[in-house]
């Protein structure tokens, strides 16, 4: 194969990896999950599973969580929709932005308050969905909508990190949390030290720390 028809085969094959990545996806939603998963039967009655990219609802057993899924059960259950996807994770389920008629479903889920900006994904949106999706969460928590009106909410990120902890058997003294900041610390946290005597309240494990309602420090390494 010579040079110029290497070039065009790798031009073919990006061109062809771009369009996978830009699939969609038409199909009824027959399952609800929770608020940011879905399972849907395309034309060919073939199943999908999928995960709204870009966004972050409260697990089932958070506060909010079945209000969440409700939400997105209200606006899609039993409805065709059009998914664009972005990519396929390790599970096999499809990420990718749900829209109904237009309407952007994930950036509804944060309009209402029932899901969070996952910014952990933001590199991978467009840069308009990214600032929509933000501003939206910001209107959100101004506006007191849905999980933003009772106190400060623990992400779900933040739940699923205290899980993991957990499994791994972190032991009690190693978590620290502020009783005025309701805020933890792991060890390895820039500022597990500071943590003063008076407010110092120990845990078995971060999820011990999350269930009585601290959010872990945002400088702590992921």
């Amino acid at each position: 194969m010579n040079c110029k028809a290497t070039i065009r085969a790798i031009v073919i094959l990006f061109a062809l990896s771009l369009s996978a990545m830009a699939q969609t996806i038409t199909g009824k939603v027959v399952y609800v999950t929770d608020g940011d998963r879905l399972t849907m039967l395309d034309g060919h009655s073939r199943q999908h599973k999928v995960r709204l990219d870009g966004i972050d609802a409260p697990e089932s057993a958070q506060a909010y969580g079945d209000k969440a899924k409700k939400s997105l059960s209200d606006m899609v259950l039993g409805r065709t929709v059009t998914v664009t996807r972005s990519k396929v994770d390790r599970d096999g389920w499809t990420i990718g932005k749900v829209t109904l008629s237009g309407r952007d479903i994930n950036l509804e889920q944060i309009r209402r308050g029932y899901a969070w900006f996952y910014r952990a994904h933001a590199k991978e949106m467009s840069t308009s969905d990214a600032t929509a999706y933000e501003q939206a969460e910001a209107i959100a928590r101004e506006k007191q909508s849905g999980l933003w009106a009772g106190p400060e909410p623990i992400a779900p990120w933040d739940i699923r990190a205290a899980q993991r902890s957990a499994e791994t058997g972190l032991e009690a003294a190693q978590i620290v949390g502020d009783r005025s900041s309701k805020i933890y610390y792991a060890p390895n946290c820039p500022d597990y030290s500071k943590v003063s005597e008076a407010n110092r309240e120990t845990f078995e494990s971060e999820a011990s720390a999350v269930a009585a309602g601290y959010r872990k420090a945002k400088n702590c390494p992921l």
